[in-house]
């Protein structure tokens, strides 16, 4: 009898979804010692201590059974307020948002709940990776529009515009960005909201990092114009923003029917998301902001080592402005971003992601993430100092 090969098992979409250009380097890392790592995206400090007793005490109290599928009604009257107290949003908590395992699960609930077989989705791109996976997933078809260096990676909206088909149903975008540090200034922004009420498109805004801004202002997409909350799902969560990644917790606002279809995804293949990751999300809405800013200010002072330590090295970095990552190019080390990374973590045991990781525009460059202490960032700059002496 004929082997069955899994490929042959697997869904095309499913087979055909390329691995992760992230995990590879993190894998080698893996099997060696005294490695710093400025690769994983993810705060380096633990959740605050009232988050995590709030955590506690939620299981202590018994509160470890389902939840309303769109999450308990107080989390959600805690997004409204807080998205009204920073951005002057206005949600209804009792049909306008649901709460998600994470920002990941609100991509799949909404690129599933939006899009029919062939559709297109514009995605500005370096980006995080799974964007392009979950329009694929969702049956979809991403449409990649690479942002450029002499834009600080900000995409220019008339690439935007030139890549709209009669199949295009989604902007994508996702400021600030990850893997550039990048933040679309409000005038940018504009432009877009503009393209997608001329061509009546769906726009689909992940702002997982909103509150990691240095010295610039972060604008809420679907504040921008009134009519723009009618076509925009706004994607937000706790992992970044109050180093809760463990956790699992995140949430999506919209047009009520929008979100009806999301909850209708979400009941099926969740149910809810998880009871205590929640009452600690509550907790973080209420008493987190002071956190919040300590955290940021960390992250200032580590950035700014960073930034001025690549562009010594001759690493040219321009100056992000969100988030906590880096994108040096790397071509004055005379190789790709691929050999690069390789190099760089087998030699001087520094991991970093090689650009390319994160689609068109990333090639030659490199992503390097200052949620790490600070003694590891500058010790791994003394390290990234010989390996240039030797290369670059």
């Amino acid at each position: 009898m004929q082997e069955v090969t899994s490929v042959q098992r697997l869904s095309k979409r499913v087979a055909g979804l390329k691995p992760s250009g992230i995990r590879k380097f993190f894998d080698i890392a893996a099997t060696m010692k005294d490695v710093i790592s400025l690769g994983i995206g993810e705060p380096d400090f633990t959740t605050p201590k009232p988050i995590l007793e709030a955590g506690i005490r939620s299981l202590q109290n018994g509160e470890t059974h389902y939840t309303s599928n769109s999450g308990k009604i107080e989390l959600r009257q805690g997004i409204a307020e807080n998205l009204k107290r920073h951005y002057n949003a206005q949600y209804d908590p009792g049909a306008e948002i649901i709460a998600t395992v994470g920002v990941s699960e609100a991509l799949y609930l909404t690129f599933t709940a939006i899009l029919e077989p062939g559709d297109e989705v514009i995605i500005p791109t370096p980006c995080f990776v799974s964007y392009q996976a979950e329009v694929i997933l969702a049956g979809g078809v991403p449409v990649e529009v690479p942002a450029r260096l002499e834009n600080n990676f900000t995409v220019d909206p008339d690439d935007i515009r030139k890549a709209i088909t009669p199949r295009t149903r989604v902007i994508f975008i996702g400021y600030p960005s990850n893997p550039t540090g990048a933040v679309a200034p409000r005038e940018t922004l504009m432009e877009i909201a503009h393209i997608a009420e001329e061509h009546d498109l769906l726009v689909v805004s992940d702002e997982i990092y909103d509150r990691l801004v240095y010295d610039f202002e972060h604008v809420c997409f679907p504040t921008l114009d009134e009519s723009l909350k009618r076509r925009t799902i706004l994607l937000g969560g706790f992992s970044k923003d109050y180093a809760m990644t463990g956790w699992r917790i995140g949430y999506a606002c919209g047009p009520e029917d929008i979100i009806k279809g999301l909850v209708r995804i979400h009941q099926y293949t969740i149910m809810s998301a998880p009871t205590t990751a929640q009452d600690a999300a509550l907790e973080a809405l209420n008493s987190g902001n002071p956190y919040v800013e300590a955290m940021v200010a960390e992250y200032d002072r580590r950035r700014r080592l960073l930034v001025s330590g690549l562009n010594r090295l001759g690493l040219r970095t321009f100056e992000p402005r969100g988030a906590f990552y880096t994108f040096p190019n790397i071509q004055a080390s005379g190789m790709n971003d691929e050999d690069f990374a390789e190099k760089l973590l087998r030699e001087e045991h520094v991991a970093v992601v090689p650009g390319n990781a994160f689609g068109p525009g990333g090639d030659g460059f490199a992503r390097m993430c200052y949620a790490t202490e600070y003694s590891k960032i500058e010790e791994a700059l003394h390290r990234m100092e010989k390996f240039m002496t030797r290369y670059g």
